[in-house]
């Protein structure tokens, strides 16, 4: 099994060029991909005229890369069937990887080992605009894993990804496959940033990091195509400097050029090779290779020029964030905290509840942006109403919010299928809201699961079998619990938490709740003592519920001002309806204390 992680630490990888060039380059007709209707389909190639194939693959060998990739661009259902083909994707997908297998053990010594990377692209659908399901590319990409790893490929790259959702159905095929079959191969995914500085969905490298950094299964994370290497430099430095990942870049032989019809690249061997050795010795990137327009004279010159090069250590300072389909949010802001709106949530607010009993996703949409006006950071979305399927309408909600709105969503329901719906239809890393072990272990098992699968991060109430937990101590004991449970036993680590202690009303009058928001402050001052990598999150107006307008906003905004001193990172507000503390008169904020710290328990005695 390939240690590619090992290699990575001791040498500088070389992976190969352009298979499309290479193959156009050939003059190939109409016969050697069996008729006129398969012109084109490259990944068919294996089949009629292999020697094509292996002849793509020999020269790249012969000019030094280290890596070879499959001919299985395309080799998806979904994309063979547009030559009518998708019966062949497990037998075409396998027939590629034998065929670079078979010539990269001939190529390769004690001193040079050859590997096979199995090219997985990103077809011609993008979930995000509902053109296809999360499920469908999901088994559409299965298919075309299995038969790589079955012909027996050294690793996986998931390349040219242009659209996040697709990323993740690849990535969630891939864990499929891996645990089917009981192996784990190394997994590179490899984003394409076009020459307006983002995806083709709009995603920034920030936003892409964030949503893939999490995963596990990914052992390296890069850039090619679209553009050539000066393009794409600003986006490699980024990467380098955040990601904990090795970095890869593979970039077109600069920016094509139309020439009758045929997009024709011009940047010179040796121009691609000052521009790789900058990356490799400046910025510290630990495998390069070209894409479009690159050829085997461009991969001989990089790798004469790697020859004895060692990889330069990076140094990173991880951030937790999560991100929308366009930008990432850090879950650290100065000042604190990160605010959460509360708005998008059927069961808190009515005119919300309103839009959505008449289907008015528009209006829904708009009350989301509204919310961005009034500074949120992150969106709580709630659409659970009795009588209504709380599926469908998180499904069309979100569908809408993955591309309308640019802040990161936290999905909030008891329901674990609803949970799996929303994260199915969201391309940027979310947080689900939420877990308990009020039923021991047998739901949270399940959300813990989906946000191991969709690298989110997890809301943890501090409620257990016995109910809700009322003291710092039980608080603390229940966080422990949960932190243990979600780290060992599924995975997760400490920073994809953040633990809410729970806030009561203190406008009940009851005496067992006089001393509930003090406990719940010093909750978040022990938990962060204690869970220091996790983050702290609280719905701060349910302290007010059931008093007048003007005190609870007074209420409210003393009570989040404490919270935040004791280290809360993050608050589900109605973000413009929390005060400043000098708006708030001097008498009115001493009686907040009062009310918060319980202080008249104190004065009688």
């Amino acid at each position: 099994m390939l240690d590619l992680n090992k290699i990575l630490k001791e040498k500088i990888l070389l992976f190969d060029g352009a298979t499309g060039t290479s193959i156009q380059n050939q003059n190939l007709n109409a016969d050697d991909f069996g008729g006129k209707e398969f012109e084109g389909c490259n990944e068919y190639l294996c089949v009629t005229k292999p020697s094509a194939v292996k002849k793509v693959h020999v020269d790249f060998l012969e000019a030094g890369a280290d890596i070879i990739e499959t001919n299985s661009f395309g080799s998806t259902p979904l994309v063979l069937n547009e030559y009518n083909l998708a019966h062949l994707s497990y037998d075409l997908s396998k027939k590629s990887a034998e065929i670079a297998k078979r010539l990269a053990n001939e190529y390769s010594m004690n001193q040079k080992p050859r590997f096979v990377a199995g090219s997985i692209g990103p077809g011609t659908k993008l979930p995000s605009l509902g053109h296809i399901s999360f499920r469908e590319l999901e088994k559409s990409y299965y298919t075309q894993i299995s038969g790589l790893i079955d012909g027996g490929v050294d690793l996986l790259c998931i390349e040219t990804c242009q659209d996040l959702l697709q990323t993740k159905s690849a990535l969630s095929a891939a864990m499929k496959v891996f645990q089917e079959k009981k192996v784990k191969l190394p997994v590179i995914v490899s984003v394409t940033i076009e020459t307006t500085g983002t995806m083709l969905m709009g995603t920034d490298i920030s936003a892409a990091l964030t949503t893939l950094e999490p995963y596990e299964i990914i052992d390296v994370i890069g850039m090619n195509c679209a553009t050539g290497p000066k393009e794409m430099s600003e986006s490699v430095r980024y990467l380098c400097q955040n990601s904990p990942n090795p970095v890869l870049v593979m970039p077109n032989a600069g920016l094509p050029e139309n020439v009758d019809g045929i997009a024709c690249y011009h940047l010179s061997p040796e121009e691609l090779q000052r521009w790789m050795i900058h990356f490799v010795n400046d910025l510290g990137v630990n495998i390069i290779g070209g894409c479009c327009g690159t050829t085997s004279e461009h991969i001989k010159k990089l790798s004469n020029s790697i020859e004895g090069l060692t990889p330069k250590a990076r140094s990173w300072e991880y951030q937790p964030s999560v991100s929308s389909i366009y930008s990432s949010q850090t879950l650290h802001v100065d000042p604190a905290p990160v605010l959460v709106g509360e708005r998008c949530n059927a069961n808190g607010s009515k005119q919300f509840r309103e839009l959505l009993l008449k289907d008015d996703y528009d209006g829904m949409v708009q009350m989301a942006k509204d919310q961005i006006n009034d500074g949120a950071h992150i969106l709580d979305i709630c659409v659970a109403y009795v009588g209504r399927d709380e599926r469908k309408d998180m499904i069309e909600f979100v569908k809408r919010l993955n591309t309308q709105v640019n802040l990161p969503l936290m999905f909030d329901s008891t329901e674990v299928e609803v949970i799996e719906a929303a994260l199915e239809h969201y391309a940027g890393r979310s947080i689900i809201n939420s877990i308990n072990l009020e039923d021991g272990e047998e739901r949270l098992s399940k959300i813990l699961l989906l946000a191991k699968k969709f690298g989110a991060a997890v809301i943890a109430l501090t409620i257990d079998e016995e109910g809700m937990a009322k003291t710092v101590e039980k608080k603390l004991s229940i966080a422990r619990r949960i932190r243990d449970i979600a780290v060992s036993k599924y995975g997760l680590r400490e920073e994809d938490l953040i633990f809410d202690t729970l806030t009561f009303t203190l406008g009940s009058g009851d005496e067992e709740f006089r001393k509930s928001a003090v406990e719940t402050i010093e909750a978040i001052r022990e938990i962060k003592k204690e869970i220091p990598n996790a983050k702290t999150l609280l719905g701060v107006s349910n302290v007010s519920f059931g008093l007048n307008p003007q005190t609870r906003h007074s209420l409210n905004s003393v009570f989040l001002y404490n919270a935040v001193q004791a280290g809360l990172d993050m608050a589900i507000v109605h973000a413009s309806k929390i005060m400043p503390l000098n708006k708030i008169d001097p008498r009115g904020r001493e009686l907040c204390d009062e009310l918060i710290f319980d202080k008249r328990k104190f004065e009688a005695a």
